[in-house]
């Protein structure tokens, strides 16, 4: 026989902060991946790029060169990322923000049309007429949420507002300067260029894999289908980076 527990706010608030909240980095999943991996194929199209000119030229390249034209284009690259991914988020939080003011100014301006509209949606989700009826009586009680709502459903928004463009950003140039650099390691640790591509190679497949398990920390799914996913897809432009270089170099 159980024993029921009267419910209170401590522990749904409790309940919801331990077992529904996100982790915080979960909002910025995407910058980390797509910046992480943007910065291991481009770091490694510099490295793929003098490896070809390695076996098509008589004389060696220095490793300096390597290095040089390697982080110039990691930071390069991942300023102009950082920036875009900033001026991306800003110009969606806008128009975010301008859509919530519009649709504000609906809710006052023609309330009667808009809590038809709110009816209509309740239908769509699957709610009968009265059931819809009652609920829309009830939602437009709160003006706030009814806003919330018209966002969500009808506009297909978030109600937050979007993302910080400037954490958005900060967390794309993190990911592909950090990810990005790892191809670089055995350039600045080895002093002769024998072998030091494939070590690159290896060192390459080491941040896919780091990226992957970084996405596997923040969605709870598979590791190994995590890993193996952006394995891949950060493999196969590894790849087709590689052979270009080696096309371009030859």
């Amino acid at each position: 026989m159980h024993t029921h527990h009267p419910v209170t706010k401590e522990i749904l608030e409790a309940h919801i902060k331990n077992d529904h909240q996100l982790n915080p980095l979960s909002d910025y999943l995407r910058e980390f991946v797509y910046g992480g991996s943007d910065g291991i194929v481009t770091t490694f199209a510099v490295v793929a790029g003098f490896a070809g000119a390695q076996t098509s030229m008589e004389t060696s390249l220095p490793m300096a060169a390597v290095l040089i034209f390697g982080l110039a284009n990691l930071f390069g690259d991942g300023t102009s990322m950082g920036l875009g991914n900033f001026l991306s988020a800003r110009s969606e939080k806008k128009s975010i923000h301008r859509q919530m003011k519009l649709e504000k100014d609906d809710l006052k301006s023609d309330p009667d049309y808009e809590k038809h509209e709110t009816l209509y949606l309740l239908k769509t989700k699957g709610f009968s007429d009265e059931d819809a009826a009652q609920l829309t009586e009830i939602i437009i009680k709160n003006p706030l949420y009814w806003l919330e709502f018209n966002m969500m459903y009808e506009l297909d928004l978030p109600i937050n507002g979007g993302e910080n463009p400037i954490l958005t950003s900060l967390a794309t140039f993190v990911a592909f300067i950090g990810f990005g650099s790892i191809p670089l390691i055995p350039y600045l640790l080895l002093s002769s260029v024998e072998n030091t591509f494939l070590l690159s190679i290896l060192f390459t497949f080491f941040a896919l894999a780091s990226l992957g398990t970084l996405r596997w920390k923040l969605t709870g799914e598979r590791l190994i289908k995590s890993i193996m996913e952006v394995v891949f897809i950060g493999g196969v432009s590894a790849v087709v980076a590689y052979l270009v270089g080696t096309i371009f170099a030859g």
